[in-house]
């Protein structure tokens, strides 16, 4: 007698469209980002244009406004739109340096979290399938380090923010440690963002135009990559007396 699957079972050409339509939505969202010309809103010149009304909205709306900008951060990095720095400049510039760097870290880890989820929702489970053996060991070794380098990729600002959300996603690292070291990593450079924004108005004031260049200056970023040496030494130490190890 033949089986047939239960009626409520969703087949697998729907499970499979399921499991990509979160990406689809991504995917269209940034499109539409560039097609309509978001992109002008989500800058330095809007935010001197917009000052007094989003100054005015933060200090009418103390709760709504801090909830609005996170969700805000949140939304363009699941989109990985490219706002980040517009947005954590913004976020010292309307709440000061030490709220706006709550906000920035907190907008900027849901949105990774979301991020992370739907690409290893959709692609961690058929690229690891068909991963080689070098793949398969270098996802190995990143798994059983996975805190160590992603506080080391997300401390040092030089590598796409968008490539750092997803690569773990496919190497199968878990998401709490993906969480944990999205939160912790990001907190230096959020906090030098943060503070940028929040001397932001003098500048706006003496009629100045805003430019990132030269942001990170070069002790900024030696401090930061110290950081990032020193978030790997577990990992060299392992490496080490594995070696020592092995020599006796």
């Amino acid at each position: 007698m033949s089986s047939f699957p239960a009626p409520d079972a969703p087949a697998p050409k729907t499970r499979h469209l399921r499991r990509f339509l979160p990406v689809a939505v991504l995917v269209l969202g940034l499109v539409a980002y560039f097609l309509f010309g978001l992109d002008r809103y989500l800058s330095f010149e809007a935010l001197r244009q917009h000052r007094m009304a989003l100054l005015d909205f933060v200090a009418a709306e103390p709760l709504v406004a801090p909830l609005f900008f996170t969700v805000s951060y949140a939304l363009a990095v699941a989109f990985s739109l490219p706002a980040g720095l517009v947005l954590s400049i913004t976020g010292g510039f309307l709440f000061g340096t030490l709220l706006g760097t709550l906000l920035n870290v907190i907008g900027a880890t849901v949105g990774a979290a979301a991020l992370f989820l739907i690409a290893r929702s959709a692609f961690g489970a058929v690229l690891r399938a068909r991963a080689g053996p070098f793949l398969n060991r270098m996802a190995d070794g990143f798994r059983a380090n996975a805190l160590s380098y992603l506080l080391a990729l997300r401390l040092v600002p030089l590598f796409p923010f968008f490539i750092v959300n997803l690569v773990p996603a496919f190497l199968g690292v878990g998401f709490g440690t993906y969480v944990l070291g999205t939160f912790l990593g990001i907190i230096p450079a959020a906090c030098v963002f943060a503070s940028v924004g929040a001397g932001l108005g003098s500048l706006f004031d003496a009629g100045e135009r805003f430019t990132p260049l030269g942001l990170l200056t070069p002790e900024i970023l030696t401090a930061l990559c110290g950081l990032a040496l020193l978030a790997v030494l577990p990992v060299a130490y392992k490496a080490w007396r594995r070696r020592r190890g092995g020599g006796v």
